[in-house]
Parts: structure tokens; sequence; C-alpha cells
């Protein structure tokens, strides 16, 4: 049965959600972090007004590390805003999404044994043209890392590059048998949601990009059309 155009957006709106929940962790992470400062500063501060004697250069800098910790939770809050795709943003670098992406997914990339290298190239520089469509990069670029991630599980790193003025290459390198882990190996499942050529093709298309996608590498460009 033919799939319908609504049909095919249901399916890029189920890998957006997936690949959002891959990311979640991190997201969490940060937000999560900033508290954790916040309640000891807390019971710090709670210390200091039960002493007889309170040291008010010590609570000025409870209080302006509190302040600062706030700042950057209603910032985390704030940025989950980056990941709606109705919602008008100001773009981004190449640099800046490479740098964003590789953040967020590295640790998790890290468990499963997969090492995540950026090219020297890709250092941010005074010209990096900004694109448009930031939170659409920002999925097809996670979707090209869960595609070689779930596609190629012999793969021991995958390698980011220019390619081009205005594209990214993802390649997947084979892993060297002297650095098999086999207990990093074992939470290695397939998973039932998996970044498949067919899930990446229509998040692609959905967002409005072309990609090039091989076995073991995926290309595309900024630029949407």
């Amino acid at each position: 049965m033919k799939t319908s155009p609504g049909a095919r957006s249901w399916i890029a709106a189920g890998v957006r959600h997936e690949l959002l929940t891959r990311a979640l962790p991190a997201l969490r992470h940060d937000m999560a972090a900033p508290v954790s400062v916040i309640r000891m500063a807390l019971l710090m501060l709670k210390r200091q007004l039960a002493a007889e004697t309170i040291d008010r250069a010590a609570s000025e800098e409870r209080m302006g590390l509190v302040d600062g910790q706030v700042s950057e939770l209603v910032e985390g809050i704030r940025s989950l805003r980056d990941w709606e795709l109705a919602t008008t943003d100001d773009g981004i670098t190449r640099a800046a999404l490479v740098a964003r992406c590789v953040a967020l997914m590295r640790a998790a990339f890290d468990l499963h044994g997969v090492s995540l290298e950026v090219d020297d190239a890709l250092a941010a520089g005074e010209d990096d043209k900004r694109w448009p469509a930031a939170a659409a990069l920002r999925y097809l670029f996670l979707g090209a890392l869960g595609y070689l991630h779930d596609g190629a599980p012999e793969a021991g790193a995958i390698r980011i590059e220019a390619d081009g003025a205005e594209g990214l290459r993802f390649a997947a390198l084979p892993r060297e048998a002297s650095a098999v882990n086999p207990v990093l190996d074992a939470h290695r499942a397939p998973r039932a949601l998996a970044i498949d050529a067919v899930a990446l093709q229509s998040l692609a298309e959905d967002l409005g990009y072309r990609i090039a996608l091989e076995r073991d590498s995926v290309r595309f460009s900024l630029g949407a059309g």
C-alpha cells in the first residue's frame, strides 16, 4: 500500500521523537547539575544563619552562587524551545552545530564503545556562515549519528568532517580488534526503534534536506532543498 504524505509526516515525527529521547539524558543532566549546586549552597546558608555570628561575605558569596546557578537553570529550560521546529530561530553555524550535537551524544556513545571524532577543519571561524533552521539541522545531525550507530555495530568511532564549504560527512570507522570490549558490546543489542535508512531518509525529506546514505557514511548539505 502506498504511503500517504500524512503517513510520511508521522514517520518523520516518530523519528524526531526517538532522537529527542536519546538526547534527553544529556539535557536532564545539564538542568539537574545547577539544582544540585543550589541545594548545597542553600544548605550552607542555613548553617551560616544558624550560627551565632553571620559571615556576611560568605553569605553574599553563596547568594551569588545561587543566582548564577538559577540563571543557568533558566537558560537550560529555555533551550528546550530550540527543539521545536515551529519556533523561529537565528540559525546556527556549522561549527556550533557540530559542537552542540557532539556534546549531547558523546557520553552515550562512549558507553557503547563508540568515540566521536571531529575534524579540526570544523573549528569555529570568525566568518563561519549561519544556516537557517537550527532545530531541523540538529535533528538531521543526530539522525546521521543514530543511523551509523545503529547500523554499524562493528564501528569503534564515527568521524565528522566538512564536506565542501556547505556540508557535513559522517563516516563509521571500524574498531580495532585489540580495542574490542565484550562488556560494552554486550550493551549494543539491536534497538526496537533503530534509525535505519528509511527512517533517516523520511526525516530528511520531511525537513526539506537532501541526504546521501551509504552503509557506513552519511552526507548532507546544510542548505535546504
